[in-house]
């Protein structure tokens, strides 16, 4: 799992065989998301585990998951996935405590035009 900034990581069952599934991305604030690592099985709970022992998201979603697993390692994802993902990427920068400079003295902002 590569990139520099935090990467999301899809975590989804597959139904048929019951078994756990995971899709990791990077994302360099540059280019669209890229798929880093995927696996299942104890793939699947290695990139788990490394994942959760850097303190980067886990987002478990299995139809994400199933979709992502058919793309290639280094494969950015689709379009049709950019706002889905950003809103996750934005989560994870969130609950990290980063936030966009605009959103700098916000409170302050909105107390002013009110």
């Amino acid at each position: 799992m590569t990139g520099d900034k935090e990467k999301p990581i899809e975590d989804g069952a597959d139904t048929t065989r019951n078994e756990r599934e995971a899709v990791a991305l990077s994302y360099d604030g540059q280019q669209a998301p890229m798929i880093t690592a995927t696996g299942k099985g104890a793939v699947a709970d290695e990139i788990i585990a490394l994942a959760k022992e850097a303190g980067v998201l886990i987002h478990k979603d299995a139809h994400l998951s199933d979709f992502l697993q058919r793309l290639e390692i280094g494969d950015e994802i689709p379009k049709e996935l950019y706002l889905l993902i950003a809103e996750l990427i934005a989560f994870a920068y969130t609950l990290d405590g980063k936030f966009p400079e605009q959103w700098n003295n916000m409170h302050q902002k909105i107390i002013e035009e009110a």
